[in-house]
């Protein structure tokens, strides 16, 4: 597949997209974002959803895998592109860690793909299956790019008298070559470097919110704003662009609104898009959010997958090219045809963010591109050789 270079998103700033992260990622121009944080789900074999009364009532989302969760798609792309991580996936023990790890590895590749060559990533992550996620990012950003692991101590949480207290997340941090990083700073505690500031290390002593904070909304895993400011800080520069993925209740989005970054939000539910607005308008104040400071941008919110800039094709130009490509064979069927008898099919469909791009279109014959309808390619090549199965015992 033809991967095109920009600097500039094909997205206007501070834009909220309720929708499959997965989607809109497809559509986002490759080599465009500055700086990536995460906070997926974390495999904890939980549903959560926010208390009815709170701010983020509504907001849910599920947290229990299975292999029924996986898309024949996802697994068909990781084996014919990415063997390395292919192999790594189909060693893990159970079905519900390959299911989620599958899940996060194909959206972890499409955030490779639109992050610049000087950008940075933060996955934020617990015990659960922290272990493995550090073994796909390194195959996917580069072992050599792996620049920490934080420990956010939030000091809350509970006891047990059968193990230690847990009382800390991680956060992987990779960046590219070249990356931006300006190393937060704090106000030194001993005496003879009183009065002095000092550099953050990679155990960052921040606490969680209780539930009498101000910044609270319900949402069952908000992170502080102190957690994002600090990322965000020292890994963009105003003006550059941010992304969450699975923004919740979009503290990323309220953290580079008011530190003059642009941003982009992703999340399925559509109370993400009520929250990020209302909690800018509590921050910034109604005099700011009246006159509206040049380094901030208007909110838009949209279910639209975007369309990449440049190297798109005229699938109607395209065919001719693709029949010899294809021999003239259905790509499905495998039953050769005359040109007139075959059509232009997405490969991924346009519904789930498939693109006019060259390694994106096929030709089927009409029964078979009729039977495939909407359906992604992989799903119907489940139907003669099973994809699923190659990760299952």
């Amino acid at each position: 597949m033809t991967v095109e270079l920009t600097q500039t998103p094909n997205v206007l700033p501070s834009t909220m997209f309720v929708r499959d992260n997965l989607e809109i990622m497809r559509g986002i121009d490759s080599e465009c974002i500055d700086l990536i944080y995460l906070d997926p789900p974390f495999n904890s074999n939980h549903n959560y959803a926010a208390p009815i009364g709170s701010e983020a009532a509504g907001a849910e989302f599920k947290d229990m895998w299975s292999l029924d969760d996986v898309d024949a798609q996802w697994i068909e792309m990781i084996v014919k592109d990415h063997p390395d991580l292919h192999a790594i996936l189909k060693a893990v023990p159970n079905d519900s860690d390959k299911s989620y790890l599958v899940y996060m590895a194909v959206r972890l590749l499409e955030m490779h793909r639109i992050l610049k060559p000087t950008g940075s990533i933060y996955l934020h992550c617990d015990p659960t299956m922290n272990a493995w996620l550090r073994i796909v990012l390194d195959t996917i950003f580069g072992k050599d790019n792996f620049r920490n692991e934080i420990v956010w101590w939030y000091g809350l949480g509970g006891s047990s008298n059968r193990m230690y207290s847990r009382k800390h997340d991680v956060i992987y941090f990779y960046a590219l070559q070249n990356y931006y990083f300006d190393k937060p700073q704090e106000p030194a505690t001993s005496q003879m470097l009183e009065g002095k500031m000092k550099g953050v290390s990679d155990v960052w002593k921040i606490p969680t919110l209780n539930n009498m904070a101000k910044e609270r909304t319900g949402y069952p895993t908000q992170k502080p704003l102190a957690v994002l400011n600090r990322i965000i800080k020292a890994s963009s520069n105003k003006g550059d662009w941010v992304l969450d993925p699975f923004c919740g209740c979009a503290t990323t989005c309220v953290a580079a609104h008011l530190l003059g970054r642009k941003w982009i939000g992703i999340d399925v539910s559509p109370a993400a898009e009520i929250l990020v607005r209302k909690r800018i308008d509590q921050e910034l104040g109604p005099d700011m959010v009246a006159n509206e400071r040049a380094e901030y941008y208007e909110i838009q919110s949209s279910t639209d997958i975007p369309i990449r800039s440049g190297k798109q094709v005229d699938p109607r130009a395209y065919k001719q090219i693709l029949y010899g490509k294809q021999g003239g064979d259905c790509n499905l069927c495998k039953v050769h045809f005359q040109s007139r008898n075959l059509t232009i099919d997405h490969i991924i469909p346009k519904s789930k963010g498939g693109q006019d791009l060259e390694g994106n279109l096929q030709l089927l014959c009409q029964a078979c591109n009729s039977s495939k309808g909407a359906r992604a390619m992989a799903e119907m090549k489940a139907m003669f050789s099973t994809y699923a199965p190659t990760y299952r015992r």
